[in-house]
């Protein structure tokens, strides 16, 4: 549509973490190419993120553009420069972080005063943002960046309280009211259910209760990846949600694949240079996301695991982990093994026909675009809703084969139990070879095509966007 005087004005909210500002970038590039105007606010130190990933779409004429907001981390008692939540190195810097969060409502409606858009999509981290949409009398739009399946679980947990029923931690039980037999421990629960008070739990019970006076939720996910949560969610629990995923596929070449989120720390061309010398489906690929730091034990575990299970592999490590440990292994394992120190092009690895499996943490954008790329996944969650993520890959999708983690944490922590060698060498096995990781491969086929003509015109998440921003355009004109 051309610009206008009924050219729908939205503005985008991320909350400071890659998980969430990556996704929500690729959020407003799919609207601003519906000729929506679109805004997507940063902190200064994440903007350089924002502008190397809009560039071609400006180029293109499209109306997406970046406001900055100032970040208080000095004021909430961090170091100048903590922006991104993946800068904290502490607990006590972790919820800091949260502090400076939720002082950020007074410049956001300095900026909703300026801009005056229509719309407004903040963060689940903004609770306060629905508040702040309805003194400008513009809909409030929440993004959670997580699955259907995963709001459906937290919401049963929340009701029926079932959990509270278990002795021991380590008692399985079964989550109640939902499509599948779900069967959990008190242990794979985020802190929320369990009993800890912390910043976190304390912006959740605000979420909870943002998200049912907000308009709305937009979901990364489509349809035909779990239909029976997409409908309970909306029809059971009640929430007014559209699919507008998997987002992730409107990055369709090399450059906009490669450009996704941070600088690589690798030349995307050598990395699939390297690729290109494998068999189809022999490289597993291994990659915890950009927050969590292993203790040495657990990174030998890994380390001894790849070695013994003799699979090619490329392993995403973060800067911080130990690389002594590390300087043999490498040697041994030249032309078998790439290790990336840093951030990786995930896209566009996850895409080329040698990658067989991938090592995951089972955050929800990893798990998307595995799935979007058609790979099964050894599920190896560590904190958040992310051991939600895993059910709903090796329990409903079958497209994956746990490691058998036990205890979720929080991404600033380390972990209690480690999973040893035999547990890892065991599960990359079974994912990589023999009949079952055909019957894997196969589902994960099905499901990427499906995914991709989700997001083609007349798609399901395509007729979700559209008949979303339809509504909007006759609610605010």
């Amino acid at each position: 549509m051309e610009p206008g005087a009924d050219q729908l004005h939205i503005l985008f909210f991320p909350h400071l973490a890659h998980g969430h500002m990556i996704p929500t970038i690729d959020m407003a590039r799919q609207f601003a190419r519906r000729g929506v105007k679109a805004t997507i606010l940063s902190s200064p130190l994440n903007a350089p993120v924002f502008y190397k990933t809009i560039k071609g779409d400006r180029h293109l004429g499209l109306e997406i553009s970046i406001h900055i907001i100032k970040f208080p981390s000095v004021e909430a008692g961090l170091p100048e420069g903590c922006e991104n939540l993946a800068s904290t190195t502490s607990p006590e810097m972790f919820n800091n972080f949260y502090k400076a969060l939720s002082w950020l409502q007074h410049p956001l409606e300095q900026i909703l005063e300026e801009c005056r858009p229509n719309c407004l999509v903040a963060d689940v981290m903004f609770p306060w943002a629905t508040e702040v949409a309805g003194k400008f009398g513009i809909p409030r739009l929440i993004f959670h960046g997580t699955s259907h399946f995963s709001l459906c679980v937290f919401h049963s947990l929340r009701q029926y309280e079932t959990h509270k029923n278990v002795v021991s931690d380590f008692e399985s039980f079964t989550v109640p009211g939902l499509p599948h037999q779900i069967k959990m421990t008190k242990l794979q629960q985020p802190n929320y259910f369990r009993g800890v008070e912390d910043e976190q739990t304390k912006l959740t019970n605000l979420a909870i209760q943002s998200e049912l006076k907000s308009y709305g939720v937009l979901v990364n996910s489509y349809y035909e990846l779990e239909p029976a949560y997409s409908e309970h969610y909306r029809k059971v629990i009640g929430v007014k949600a559209w699919n507008v995923g998997p987002v992730s596929l409107c990055n369709v070449d090399i450059e906009s694949k490669a450009l996704r989120g941070n600088t690589a720390s690798i030349d995307a061309h050598e990395c699939l240079r390297w690729l290109d010398l494998k068999q189809p489906n022999s490289v597993l690929y291994v990659c915890f996301g950009s927050k969590f730091c292993f203790p040495d034990a657990q990174i030998l575990e890994i380390v001894n695991a790849l070695e013994a299970g003799g699979q090619q592999f490329i392993w995403v490590m973060k800067d911080e982990e130990r690389q002594e440990m590390l300087e043999g292994f490498e040697r041994r394992m030249e032309g078998k093994g790439l290790i990336i120190k840093g951030w990786a092009p995930q896209m566009l690895i996850l895409d080329h026909e040698a990658v067989g499996g991938f090592l995951t943490h089972c955050g929800w954008n990893s798990i998307l675009e595995g799935v979007s790329n058609g790979v099964p996944m050894i599920t190896m969650p560590l904190y958040a809703e992310q051991f939600y993520n895993e059910k709903l890959v090796t329990d409903v999708l079958k497209i994956g084969v746990s490691v058998g983690a036990q205890e979720c944490t929080r991404s600033i922590d380390a972990k209690k139990f480690s999973l040893k060698k035999g547990d890892i060498e065991n599960a990359l096995n079974r994912l990589m070879v023999g009949e079952e990781a055909e019957e894997m491969r196969s589902r994960a086929q099905v499901l990427k095509e499906m995914a991709r003509k989700a997001v083609e015109e007349g798609g399901s998440s395509d007729s979700d966007i559209n008949a979303l921003l339809q509504e909007l355009r006759l609610n605010c004109f």
